[in-house]
């Protein structure tokens, strides 16, 4: 039977997985990425802590909710990459100095 410190257990490794992204990428969509590896991680904990909780469904509803929140942060971000892109020639986050024009 899976237990909930299985489910733990993954979410943790999703995390480690998402902020080592974070923290090694030059890239900026691939930071992204890690970024949504750790929303996504958060995302699982809601609902495995629901689950065994023998709650209504708030952990669903939380995670849909932030599920809906990420695919706009990352349409805004990537937007935001364009631009910069457009601007630099480069998604390389250290290697741009500010977004001024």
């Amino acid at each position: 039977m899976i237990t909930l410190q299985h489910f733990l257990l993954i979410s943790a490794a999703l995390f480690a997985l998402g902020l080592y992204g974070v923290i090694t990428r030059r890239n900026a969509i691939q930071i992204l990425m890690g970024i949504e590896l750790m929303i996504n991680a958060s995302i699982l904990n809601m609902v495995a802590f629901s689950k065994f909780d023998r709650a209504e469904n708030t952990g669903q509803v939380f995670g849909l909710f932030i599920i809906i929140l990420a695919a706009v942060a990352v349409a805004v971000a990537l937007v935001i990459i364009m631009n910069l892109y457009k601007r630099v020639q480069t998604i390389d986050p250290s290697k741009t100095k500010s977004l001024k024009g």
